[in-house]
Protein backbone atom coordinates (compact mmCIF):
# COMPACT_ATOMS: atom_id res chain seq x y z
CA UNK A 1 0.00 0.00 0.00
CA UNK A 2 1.38 3.43 -1.44
CA UNK A 3 2.82 5.73 1.71
CA UNK A 4 0.13 8.48 0.43
CA UNK A 5 -2.88 5.91 1.02
CA UNK A 6 -1.78 5.40 4.39
CA UNK A 7 -1.41 8.92 4.93
CA UNK A 8 -5.24 9.49 4.05
CA UNK A 9 -6.39 6.97 6.21
CA UNK A 10 -4.06 8.09 9.11
CA UNK A 11 -5.62 11.60 8.48
CA UNK A 12 -9.51 10.03 8.47
CA UNK A 13 -8.40 8.12 11.65
CA UNK A 14 -7.84 11.32 13.09
CA UNK A 15 -10.56 13.18 12.44
CA UNK A 16 -13.70 11.13 12.71
CA UNK A 17 -13.07 10.38 16.03
CA UNK A 18 -11.96 13.30 17.12
CA UNK A 19 -15.34 14.55 15.56
CA UNK A 20 -17.29 11.75 17.04
CA UNK A 21 -15.42 12.44 20.75
CA UNK A 22 -16.46 15.64 20.70
CA UNK A 23 -20.79 14.89 19.97
CA UNK A 24 -20.14 12.65 22.59
CA UNK A 25 -19.11 14.99 25.42
CA UNK A 26 -22.01 17.49 24.22
CA UNK A 27 -24.50 15.10 24.35
CA UNK A 28 -22.77 14.06 28.14
CA UNK A 29 -25.12 16.88 29.72
CA UNK A 30 -27.98 15.63 27.23
CA UNK A 31 -31.46 15.31 29.38
CA UNK A 32 -35.22 14.32 27.69
CA UNK A 33 -38.03 15.77 30.13
CA UNK A 34 -35.38 16.82 32.69
CA UNK A 35 -34.38 12.72 33.26
CA UNK A 36 -30.37 12.78 32.33
CA UNK A 37 -30.03 10.52 29.19
CA UNK A 38 -26.45 8.76 29.37
CA UNK A 39 -26.33 8.76 25.40
CA UNK A 40 -22.64 9.39 25.02
CA UNK A 41 -21.41 5.97 27.33
CA UNK A 42 -22.80 3.38 25.33
CA UNK A 43 -21.66 5.34 22.05
CA UNK A 44 -18.25 6.21 23.28
CA UNK A 45 -17.69 2.27 24.37
CA UNK A 46 -19.27 0.92 20.72
CA UNK A 47 -17.33 3.71 18.61
CA UNK A 48 -13.47 3.05 20.49
CA UNK A 49 -14.07 -0.53 19.72
CA UNK A 50 -15.04 -0.20 16.26
CA UNK A 51 -12.85 2.58 14.92
CA UNK A 52 -9.41 1.37 16.02
CA UNK A 53 -10.20 -2.34 14.29
CA UNK A 54 -11.16 -0.55 11.46
CA UNK A 55 -8.70 2.18 10.90
CA UNK A 56 -6.50 -0.56 10.81
CA UNK A 57 -8.16 -2.76 8.73
CA UNK A 58 -8.58 -0.65 6.06
CA UNK A 59 -5.03 0.67 6.19
CA UNK A 60 -2.86 -2.41 6.86
CA UNK A 61 -1.19 -0.37 9.17
CA UNK A 62 -1.08 -0.80 13.51
CA UNK A 63 0.32 3.06 13.94
CA UNK A 64 -3.58 4.28 11.99
CA UNK A 65 -5.16 1.52 13.81
CA UNK A 66 -4.21 3.26 17.50
CA UNK A 67 -4.57 6.38 16.15
CA UNK A 68 -8.66 6.84 16.29
CA UNK A 69 -8.04 6.16 21.12
CA UNK A 70 -5.49 8.59 20.94
CA UNK A 71 -7.92 11.21 19.13
CA UNK A 72 -10.62 10.11 20.65
CA UNK A 73 -8.49 10.51 24.27
CA UNK A 74 -6.97 14.14 23.36
CA UNK A 75 -10.76 15.41 22.61
CA UNK A 76 -12.07 14.02 25.97
CA UNK A 77 -8.80 15.25 27.82
CA UNK A 78 -9.31 18.53 26.64
CA UNK A 79 -12.54 18.88 27.15
CA UNK A 80 -12.00 18.36 31.13
CA UNK A 81 -9.98 21.65 31.07
CA UNK A 82 -11.39 24.81 31.83
CA UNK A 83 -10.76 27.37 29.17
CA UNK A 84 -9.61 31.40 29.83
CA UNK A 85 -13.07 32.34 30.28
CA UNK A 86 -13.85 29.35 32.67
CA UNK A 87 -15.79 27.40 30.23
CA UNK A 88 -15.81 22.96 31.15
CA UNK A 89 -17.44 20.78 28.66
CA UNK A 90 -16.53 17.72 30.61
CA UNK A 91 -17.22 18.28 34.61
CA UNK A 92 -16.22 15.84 37.37
CA UNK A 93 -20.14 14.42 37.81
CA UNK A 94 -20.72 10.71 37.70
CA UNK A 95 -21.50 10.65 33.90
CA UNK A 96 -18.71 12.29 33.07
CA UNK A 97 -16.32 10.35 35.48
CA UNK A 98 -18.11 7.15 33.65
CA UNK A 99 -17.24 8.42 30.26
CA UNK A 100 -13.89 8.81 30.88
CA UNK A 101 -13.48 5.23 32.62
CA UNK A 102 -15.50 3.19 30.01
CA UNK A 103 -14.23 5.27 26.73
CA UNK A 104 -10.65 4.56 28.03
CA UNK A 105 -11.22 0.94 28.82
CA UNK A 106 -12.82 0.20 25.33
CA UNK A 107 -10.27 2.22 23.67
CA UNK A 108 -7.21 0.40 25.63
CA UNK A 109 -9.05 -2.92 25.08
CA UNK A 110 -9.31 -2.08 21.06
CA UNK A 111 -5.48 -1.32 20.90
CA UNK A 112 -4.49 -4.36 22.35
CA UNK A 113 -6.33 -6.39 20.22
CA UNK A 114 -4.63 -4.44 17.36
CA UNK A 115 -1.30 -3.91 18.36
CA UNK A 116 -0.97 -7.88 19.67
CA UNK A 117 -3.22 -9.14 17.04
CA UNK A 118 -0.50 -11.30 15.22
CA UNK A 119 -0.51 -10.88 11.22
CA UNK A 120 -1.51 -7.51 9.19
CA UNK A 121 -5.04 -7.67 7.76
CA UNK A 122 -5.60 -10.36 4.80
CA UNK A 123 -2.49 -12.73 5.15
CA UNK A 124 -3.36 -15.53 6.58
CA UNK A 125 -2.08 -16.29 10.34
CA UNK A 126 -0.27 -19.84 8.86
CA UNK A 127 1.02 -20.38 5.87
CA UNK A 128 -0.78 -23.84 4.52
CA UNK A 129 1.49 -26.44 3.46
CA UNK A 130 2.94 -27.13 0.29
CA UNK A 131 1.84 -28.69 -2.29
CA UNK A 132 3.56 -32.34 -1.79
CA UNK A 133 4.68 -31.57 1.45
CA UNK A 134 4.05 -34.35 3.76
CA UNK A 135 2.75 -33.18 7.40
CA UNK A 136 3.16 -35.48 10.42
CA UNK A 137 -0.02 -37.37 11.80
CA UNK A 138 -0.40 -37.76 15.46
Amino acid sequence: MSVLRVLGWAVLALLVPAWLALVEVLWLNWRVAGVPVPLSVPVAVVGNLMLVPLAHRLSGSRLVGVLPALAWLVVAVLSSVRTSEGDLLLTGTPAGLVFLLAGVVAASFAVGRVVAGGPRPGRPAVSPPAAGQVTSRR
